[in-house]
């Protein structure tokens, strides 16, 4: 894929796309960012474009996409709060079809559990207590992975993340279908990861899990 390309990137501001948009510049990529306050962000970079606005507004999404080859969708919002990610990754889908764009990258909790997955009887113990705790964005998360699963057109990619830590890159990340292969992974690697995934098609229409 041609490094000219220019990369939407939705949650640009959280403890992942951060160094999403870092890792993209360094490849060559243009980058531009969806941001709701733009006076908030803690990093600045003036190879950056900043797009003002809420995830949650179609227009905005649509301003934000326009003249992109590629979407990342890390957006992320607290646990407390009414899960919409369903929402907002049907919006954007629904403005890539208009704009012809094809490529979508996502990321959702290794707790997600889907058809054909054979975790372990730890993994699925912790899965079933998310399920439970937090019974509102798990069926959320389900909804959103059914949106995408469903969508035979967009070349998506939806990766599923154990604990994220704010740590320096390790380098070495380990990757599986059926099964999360560690607890945690820094937020740079997931970057690293995610960047990788533009070129490497691999994992289209398929929902990885990955750590460190």
């Amino acid at each position: 894929m041609d490094n000219s390309y220019k990369i939407a990137i939705i949650g640009g501001t959280g403890k992942v796309g951060r160094h999403i948009a870092a890792r993209a510049l360094e490849n060559g990529y243009q980058v531009r960012m969806l941001v709701r306050n733009p006076e908030k962000l803690t990093f600045r970079d003036a190879r950056i474009e900043i797009v003002e606005g809420n995830v949650q507004n179609l227009e905005d999404i649509r301003k934000l996409l326009k003249d992109c080859q590629i979407v990342i969708n890390t957006f992320g919002q607290p646990l407390k709060e009414k899960s919409f990610y369903s929402n907002v990754t049907e919006k954007i889908l629904e403005v890539m079809a208009d704009l012809q764009i094809d490529r979508y990258i996502g990321v959702t909790c290794g707790s997600l559990t889907i058809n054909g997955d054979k975790k372990k009887i730890l993994n699925r113990v912790g899965a079933k207590m998310f399920e439970i705790i937090y019974s509102n964005m798990m069926i959320d998360k389900k909804k959103e992975w059914h949106i995408l699963n469903r969508n035979k057109l967009i070349k998506w990619t939806l990766i599923r993340l154990p604990f994220i830590v704010d740590g320096t890159e390790i380098g070495f990340i380990k990757e599986n279908l059926t099964d999360m292969p560690g607890t945690k992974i820094t937020n740079r690697d997931i970057a690293t990861f995610i960047i990788n995934q533009i070129e490497n098609l691999k994992y289209v229409q398929k929902a990885p899990f990955i750590s460190n």
